[in-house]
């Protein structure tokens, strides 16, 4: 009787494991290109100095739509570390030509391993200026995705020269959904960014937190003893 359970167990567990192999199919490794990892579920990852943070969720537009570079020719590599930092780095030719006004969009969903909460974030921006009267602003919003506040970090901008880089401290959330603006107004002249920086810190939660959880713990396995006994009178 037990020989064809345990088959059938073992049978689960080939299965569950080509599952999750198969759940994993859409990695797709640094460096690559930002057309790759725009698909729906394709994400890629980052070691930094503790753990490794998961990227997932790539959108890419521009307004007007069509504008260069297109995502085929953002080139994205591993950021970091810095410190504990660690993300990813956009490069480009991301651009405004004279009278023109060119918005960008990279959006995307960073993840904390396991166990760590997500706590601030580094950008930074090279910009390409041609000596006209153009202006250039990168920012993004850090958006929870369980609910929270809405972190802000910057604008970085090109005049006025915002001084580089940017860090934001925050109390912290496992995962976020990234938004990030870059509007190029080309002036006179003309203006190009070439390369967006952004990294994250990941910690271990602060210990009221971890005494919460483990009361919380603690409570499961008395409420557990509880109706055994309940159950055996």
């Amino acid at each position: 009787m037990r020989r064809p359970l345990f088959v059938s167990l073992a049978a689960a567990v080939l299965v569950c494991g080509f599952g999750a192999l198969e759940a994993r199919a859409d990695f797709i490794p640094l460096p690559t290109t930002l057309d790759r990892l725009t698909p729906a579920g394709n994400f890629t990852t980052v070691q930094n100095i503790n753990e490794v943070e998961t990227f997932s969720q790539f959108v890419y537009s521009t307004s007007p739509v069509g504008s260069a570079p297109s995502a085929a020719n953002v080139t994205v590599t591993a950021f970091g570390p810095i410190g504990n930092e660690a993300g990813l780095t956009f490069s480009g030719n991301f651009n405004a030509a004279a009278n023109q006004v060119v918005d960008y969009r990279i959006q995307y969903v960073v993840t904390a391993p396991p166990g760590f909460v997500i706590n601030d974030a580094f950008a930074s921006v090279v910009f390409n200026s041609f000596g006209g009267t153009g202006n250039v602003s990168v920012s993004e919003t850090l958006t929870p995705t369980n609910g929270g506040p809405i972190i802000n970090v910057g604008p970085i901008t090109l005049n006025p020269l915002t001084p580089q880089p940017i860090i934001v401290n925050f109390a912290g959330n496992r995962e976020y959904l990234v938004q990030k603006d870059i509007l190029l107004t080309g002036g006179s002249a003309g203006v190009g960014v070439t390369i967006i920086n952004q990294g994250f810190s990941s910690v271990v939660p602060e210990p009221t937190s971890m005494v919460l959880m483990g009361i919380g713990v603690t409570s499961c396995f008395a409420l557990r003893r509880f109706f055994r006994r309940a159950s055996a009178a």
